[in-house]
């Protein structure tokens, strides 16, 4: 197997209720989880176990009580999420890791073919031609995830839930990045888009990618994953 691109060691979480006398709400603690290139690490257990919760400390939205969560950035240095700069998670997040959550997040009233093209827009920077590029590779994707043409030039925050799922799969997976985390990518999708999801998470671990994911049906999960963790394992006593 390769090297771990993602390591977690002895990682905790909890939060504290301040409007509850500083109640501590225990969530994980120790967790141990290693994650290299070309795999699929699907997280299982049952709703309200934190299956989400681990991937926005991965992302860094949430900040880890204890513990060390280091992703080996390809030909850089090791980046130490738990003490990451602001600008070093930018600089993450923009090259590294790629994030689709469960809610797409965008300015409004910007078209959908723009917000599918931005992560690659922004590498292109005023170059007329790399522009166009983006552009171009921002309509194949939403060819594949079959978004009308006619949508393209719509702002998202007019669609349905699925076609808004499906820019949000588009937006973070069109630039290809060697940390994916998929929060429930297929929860609003019909069985043609899922299949498709399922394609791109395979293409994905086919170039190399390490990928760490959360899927409601369990037959998605199943046809994705190199392994399985159960979160249910991760759970503090306290």
């Amino acid at each position: 197997m390769n090297a771990p691109l993602l390591q977690l060691q002895g990682v905790a979480k909890r939060f504290t209720l301040h409007h509850q006398n500083q109640l501590a709400l225990p969530v994980f603690d120790g967790v141990e989880l290693s994650v290299s290139p070309g795999e699929c690490v699907v997280l299982d257990g049952a709703s309200g176990l934190g299956k989400s919760t681990l991937l926005k400390l991965i992302y860094s939205n949430y900040r880890a009580s204890a513990g060390r969560i280091t992703v080996h950035v390809p030909g850089a240095d090791p980046v130490e999420v738990t003490e990451a700069t602001p600008r070093e998670m930018v600089r993450l997040r923009r090259d590294t890791i790629g994030y689709v959550s469960q809610f797409l997040r965008v300015i409004p009233r910007v078209p959908a073919l723009e917000v599918v093209a931005e992560p690659l827009a922004e590498d292109a920077g005023d170059d007329p031609q790399a522009l166009e590029a983006a552009r171009a590779e921002a309509r194949r994707w939403l060819e594949r995830l079959r978004i009308p043409e006619r949508l393209w030039h719509l702002p998202p925050a007019t669609f349905s839930g699925g076609e808004q799922q499906r820019i949000n799969i588009a937006r973070n997976m069109i630039k290809p990045k060697p940390l994916l985390l998929l929060d429930e990518p297929t929860a609003s999708l019909d069985a043609a888009n899922t299949r498709t999801v399922i394609e791109l998470v395979r293409e994905a671990t086919a170039r190399g990618a390490a990928l760490v994911g959360i899927f409601h049906d369990a037959e998605v999960g199943a046809a994705v994953a190199t392994r399985r963790v159960n979160v249910a394992d991760f759970r503090s006593a306290a």
